[in-house]
């Protein structure tokens, strides 16, 4: 299945859904994470998830592509529910690329082979074909003269970077971001951001879990707050920042946007 181009986008309203959760609920012990979560994110759309931390904002995402489970709810990605099938946990992976606030490299590999191991092993594509694909990737993440370093030669940005590579070259058909830029110095994080704008012009779909307002206002076409585990208000970039309806949002914005 081909990703949309920016030129080629049909209206969100037009686009079929990529993502499904219907009154999702999760819990950890006693402690309920999740509570009744209903969203749908349509093909080619960019959704920004903020709020304070513990909202449940990551708990969301990760349970998107199984890296948490749910225990009530449905969660259906490109047509796929996401239940106990094994079959369907991992074709549902295999479409779904994720990059994590601490990179999560492999120390012992060079960046090169961080990109190509999972196409490698899991779409069993010819090593070369990935190889040509990775460096293609890296160039356009602007990190080709790192390919044959390893990740602790690399500065944080340089590492996000190559996790947003890794995610790519399995050619996903939706990109998940939890805080990619908290663990970077302020320095750092515009190089990351623009590799993500980059992403959202080309018409990906994208869900990203962030504390940076700018990004939401330049890229997203829905923003939503999150706390105590449910969804409190959603709205376009320019309602939600101008106009938001929730005293929990309007606190959180008076506080975030000070900084």
């Amino acid at each position: 299945m081909k990703k949309a181009t920016a030129s080629a986008k049909k209206p969100a309203s037009q686009a079929k859904a990529m993502i499904d959760m219907v009154a999702v609920n999760k819990w950890y012990g006693d402690f309920q994470v999740l509570n009744n979560i209903n969203l749908s994110i349509k093909s080619g759309e960019k959704v920004v998830i903020c709020g304070p931390s513990g909202s449940g904002k990551s708990t969301l995402i990760r349970c998107i592509n199984g890296l948490e489970e749910h225990q009530q709810g449905r969660i259906v990605v490109d047509k796929i529910e996401l239940d106990q099938n094994v079959k369907n946990i991992t074709a549902i992976r295999r479409e779904v690329g994720m990059v994590f606030q601490q990179f999560n490299l492999f120390p012992h590999l060079t960046v090169l082979e961080n990109c190509t191991l999972a196409p490698i092993w899991v779409r069993k594509q010819p090593r070369r074909e990935v190889e040509q694909q990775a460096m293609a990737l890296l160039e356009r993440v602007r990190i080709p003269e790192q390919a044959h370093k390893y990740p602790g030669q690399l500065s944080g940005g340089q590492q996000q970077r190559v996790a947003i590579a890794r995610a790519l070259c399995m050619n996903p058909l939706v990109m998940l971001f939890d805080e990619p830029t908290s663990a970077l110095d302020p320095e750092m994080v515009k190089e990351v951001l623009d590799v993500m704008i980059s992403l959202a012009n080309d018409g990906m779909t994208m869900v990203c879990v962030t504390h940076e307002m700018g990004f939401a206002k330049l890229v997203a076409d829905r923003v939503i707050f999150m706390d105590r585990g449910e969804i409190v208000e959603e709205n376009s970039p320019e309602l939600f920042f101008s106009k938001p309806k929730s005293e929990r949002t309007k606190l959180f914005l008076g506080q975030i946007l000070k900084h």
